[in-house]
């Protein structure tokens, strides 16, 4: 089967929240989604989209996506922020990441964005070793930090 990878659609986003879910449960947080599908769409595609994503998708199906949006660096300007990257547990292993790893990096450097950035769990390896095929860097110094409201 041949995987297609294009630009997210309003129609897509039922989906792309069931592979953020199972994404949830893989980082061992099932109940730390609680954005509501209305809020999602409107998010990515209302008057003042504030996320892009590209789908990966074979027959019609969606096994995976890519979601970023646009960070400001006051030292390097405008750079792409990778949200999340997922393939679905089913579909792993078939290549489906590279490519959409590969479209980011596309958009990017159409966008004359400065560079990606985005996190990964210290535990999580297999998505550690992909992302050191791409010679990222990995930045310990810095720690993270939330409010929520």
């Amino acid at each position: 089967m041949k995987t297609t990878i294009r630009r997210a659609l309003r129609e897509d986003c039922s989906r792309l929240l069931e592979l953020i879910k199972e994404l949830a449960v893989y980082e061992k947080a099932p109940d730390e989604v609680t954005v509501s599908l209305e809020h999602f769409t409107e998010s990515g595609f209302g008057k003042n989209p504030v996320w892009w994503a590209f789908v990966a998708e074979e027959d019609g199906v969606i096994l995976g996506f890519a979601l970023y949006y646009i960070r400001y660096s006051t030292w390097k300007g405008q750079r792409m922020y990778l949200e999340d990257i997922i393939v679905t547990e089913k579909a792993r292993g078939k290549g489906i990441g590279k490519l959409l790893m590969d479209r980011l990096i596309e958009e990017a450097k159409e966008k004359k964005f400065t560079g990606i950035m985005w996190q990964v769990l210290e535990w999580n390896e297999p998505a550690i070793n992909f992302y050191k095929k791409y010679d990222a860097k990995f930045d310990p110094e810095w720690v993270n930090c939330s409010i929520y409201l």
